[in-house]
């Protein structure tokens, strides 16, 4: 498995995080990889503590990850890992991973910060976004929309996008994104991806989405 360089990637979710040219070069790696990856590598630090999930959501009373670097905070559901004591890259803040069955496939949920996007152009940023995020996590594949839609996230503007995703090995995924219009200055992204398309890993993915609270 060849790992991408640390390099310094836009604030808002990796566009992608490899140099002009070289996306391409890169074999299909899995998401369980990528949770590896995410683990390892030290590049900065995530600023978060464990509290827990008050509300009557499908993961009320389940610990949470508040991540003042992203002004966020998230459920982490039962089976899911924190990077507790980790750094990461540059573009993400705080992130929980869970493995899939006999340790392959799996989902990582990623929290990250970026500078202001404006609520008219929150659909644009997200799609955006995501696509790049796709061709990152699947390259040489290629993705179909299964929603795009105006959100909510503690009362500010949100934007959320789902890609159903299949690289060029013929491996399924789904990525879900969440870009969150948080002040006039900054912005904050909830990234989830799953290796395969099967409903219980995407339903918890897109429970810890739904979790999300500015803080």
């Amino acid at each position: 498995m060849t790992t991408p360089p640390s390099v310094c990637p836009p604030p808002l979710p990796p566009t992608p995080l490899l140099p002009h040219g070289q996306r391409r070069t890169r074999p299909a790696w899995t998401v369980a990889a990528l949770c590896a990856l995410v683990l390892v590598l030290l590049a900065g630090a995530a600023v978060w503590w464990l509290t827990r999930d008050d509300d009557s959501s499908p993961l009320a009373g389940r610990p949470r990850v508040t991540d003042t670097a992203a002004g966020l905070s998230y459920a982490v559901p039962e089976g899911w890992k924190s990077n507790d004591g980790k750094s990461l890259i540059q573009a993400f803040t705080s992130s929980i991973t869970m493995k899939g069955p006999d340790g392959h496939g799996g989902a990582v949920v990623l929290a990250g910060r970026g500078g202001p996007v404006d609520e008219s152009t929150l659909r644009q940023r997200t799609e955006t976004a995501a696509r790049s995020n796709a061709e990152f996590f699947y390259p040489d594949g290629n993705s179909t929309v299964e929603e795009s839609r105006a959100t909510k996230v503690s009362g500010r503007s949100a934007y959320t996008v789902v890609l159903n995703t299949r690289d060029d090995s013929g491996r399924a995924g789904r990525l879900r994104l969440t870009i969150v219009a948080k002040s006039s200055d900054q912005s904050a992204f909830l990234l989830g991806v799953t290796e395969s398309p099967e409903p219980p890993a995407n339903r918890e993915v897109d429970a810890v989405l739904a979790s999300a609270a500015v803080v």
